[in-house]
């Protein structure tokens, strides 16, 4: 027989009986449904995990710092104007070396202070500001709301976070109005003046009336009039790396910090044996871009191997990989449970198929017909089941996936606060569809031999 005669009887016995039909076509599309639903939920999660450690910080970016706490503070060698050789910093001498280094493809050191924002009688008094590089900053993907990220190394410029409007509080009352009645401080960070203090602890000593050794009050330190070149997108509650912070560029920070610590010591930066400064500013930070994912652990072993502390959100995210592939795999298995019942349907429809047909398989080996074709036609039959079952089972699941969504959408269960809980890719819906497919043509399997060993006039006689 032709396969085009095969496809077509076969086809032609499913309709015949309509509801038995329609009814095992119904299991293997709850199967179907139970196991793309299951798995997509398992890649939502994890592809939400990785978009919110991508928030933080990129997946190939490795932080390097001194790894002591002590380490910015620590005093130097007995000679008072030698760095000590076993105490660590972060130069532009270590930035050359960490450029070198087989698989890195950027280095961007970072330097980071704190400082007091005002405008009225609104102030902020814990702004932290990272100094970086514009390519640094454009590789950081910050969503721009307003205005644009520092470009001239030349001019201090700060970038606020989404979040800072929130931190500003009313210096008279002690009462920050957003966390107090949900209003935001009538402070607008792109176009009101605002006037910065870089001397944050005497700052805090100034307004806490707080004497020096000698009984001095203290005073008022110098404030600054620093532009805003833009600020954030996102409202006060939608957090994210850099949503508490400001930015700038950091070669202007460097002139900015040396001028009002001129002949002092910057907080964050460490001295001589002495309590001098050094003359050069230290970086609090440096991030190492590497080039994938496959190389970060290696790239992290060189460098603590020379002595500085490297932290990387890949170094944690592999195990929780694997714990997401176990959740994964479980919720996979509860879905195939369904599609296993469905498989226990259609075997039996192929049973009773072949105890109903029996003449017809006895007339079909007298004329002639070949035992494969026989075997064939009942395994198109489940065939079909399973190829109509898997794609109105995809197609249900789509609709599933979709309603979920809905349902979440900005819903912070489970962490998810885009609501994506559920992800179908196009693979899973093919993959799915191929194994309804071959269960169903796996389940028709047994009957299909068992209708090849009928006897032809034992079948024929049969009623």
């Amino acid at each position: 027989m032709r396969m085009t005669d095969l496809l077509s009887m076969s086809l032609g016995s499913l309709f015949k009986r309509k509801i038995r039909t329609i009814l095992t076509i119904l299991g293997v599309i709850i199967g179907t449904t139970s196991i793309v639903v299951m798995i997509s939920l398992g890649i939502g999660m994890k592809q939400s995990m990785l978009e919110d450690i991508e928030s933080y910080g990129s997946l190939t970016q490795i932080s390097v710092t001194t790894g002591n706490m002590r380490g910015m503070y620590d005093m130097a060698s007995s000679d008072g104007g030698s760095k000590d050789s076993e105490q660590k910093f972060l130069d532009d001498k270590l930035v050359d070396e960490l450029l070198q280094l087989d698989y890195v493809k950027s280095v961007d050191p970072v330097l980071n202070t704190n400082v007091v924002i005002k405008s009225g009688i609104y102030e902020n008094t814990y702004v932290s500001v990272y100094g970086m590089s514009p390519e640094a900053l454009d590789s950081m993907n910050i969503k721009i709301g307003e205005g644009e990220l520092p470009k001239d190394p030349d001019k201090l410029e700060f970038f606020f976070g989404n979040m800072v409007i929130a931190e500003f509080r009313n210096s008279k009352t002690n009462v920050y109005p957003y966390y107090e009645t949900g209003e935001l401080a009538p402070v607008d960070l792109m176009h009101d003046q605002l006037l910065t203090i870089m001397d944050q602890d005497s700052y805090w000593q100034w307004n806490n009336n707080v004497t020096d050794e000698s009984g001095q009050p203290p005073k008022m330190p110098k404030k600054y009039m620093i532009p805003t070149c833009g600020v954030a997108e996102g409202g006060p509650d939608d957090y994210n790396g850099y949503a508490f912070n400001a930015f700038c560029n950091i070669d202007a920070l460097k002139t900015a910090l040396k001028k009002e610590y001129k002949g002092r010591a910057i907080p964050g930066q460490p001295t001589q044996k002495n309590g001098k400064p050094y003359k050069e500013i230290f970086y609090s930070e440096i991030r190492v871009n590497v080039v994938d994912m496959d190389h970060v652990s290696g790239v992290q072993s060189i460098i603590r191997d020379m002595g500085y502390s490297a932290d990387a959100n890949a170094e944690w995210i592999e195990q929780e990989m694997k714990s997401m592939n176990i959740i994964q795999a479980v919720l996979g298995g509860i879905g195939a449970v369904s599609l296993l019942v469905a498989a226990i349907g259609i075997t039996n429809t192929m049973m009773m198929s072949i105890y109903e047909r029996t003449k017809e398989i006895g007339i079909m080996k007298v004329i002639g017909c070949r035992i494969k074709d026989i075997q064939a036609l009942f395994l198109f039959e489940a065939g079909y089941i399973g190829f109509i079952g898997g794609v109105l089972g995809v197609g249900l699941s789509y609709l599933l996936s979709f309603v979920i969504n809905k349902l979440l959408a900005n819903s912070d269960m489970l962490g998810m606060g885009s609501g994506n809980l559920s992800r179908i890719p196009p693979w899973l819906s093919l993959i799915s569809i191929l194994f309804a497919v071959f269960i169903a043509m796996f389940s028709g399997f047994f009957p299909s031999i068992r209708a090849m060993k009928l006897s032809p006039l034992a079948a024929i006689r049969a009623e």
